[in-house]
Formats: C-alpha cells, structure tokens, sequence
C-alpha cells in the first residue's frame, strides 16, 4: 500500500497525486491520501515537507513524486515482501 500525506490546497500534493494516477495501471498498486490539516501529531512530522510519499509504511519521498524513483522503490518493496 502506498500512502501520501497530503494537506487541501497544496499544489506540490495535487502534482504528486496526479503523477501517482498515472502511474496506477502500469504498476498495479493501490493508494490512500492521508490529509493532516488539524491532526497535531502528523502536522508536527510532516507539516513542511508534504506531499510526504510511504511504500508499505516506510518513508520513500517527499515534496515531490519522481515516477523513476517511484518505480524502483516499488520493485524493492515487493521483492522483499
């Protein structure tokens, strides 16, 4: 499972949504959004760097979604599964 943390209005979090969409069909994975807007304790951990990206529960990346590093960390995540 991937897992973007994610605050309404930020145009960083939309862009790397979006590029998640895309890649959805060619890599065959699900996602969630996580929104921390009010949640004290996910603003504290993540409140300047979102969009903050999570592969099986493990930071992978933050700010930004690049679709070649995503990949790779997806292969790693689930040869190791």
């Amino acid at each position: 499972m991937v897992t973007i943390y994610s605050r309404h209005g930020c145009h960083l979090c939309e862009s790397a949504i979006e590029t998640l969409e895309s890649l959805q069909a060619e890599l065959n994975f699900e996602f969630e959004i996580i929104y921390i807007d009010g949640d004290e304790k996910l603003e504290k951990l993540y409140g300047e760097q979102v969009p903050v990206t999570h592969i099986g529960g493990e930071h992978h990346d933050f700010w930004r979604v690049d679709p070649d590093r995503f990949r790779s960390s997806l292969e790693r995540h689930r040869q190791s599964q």
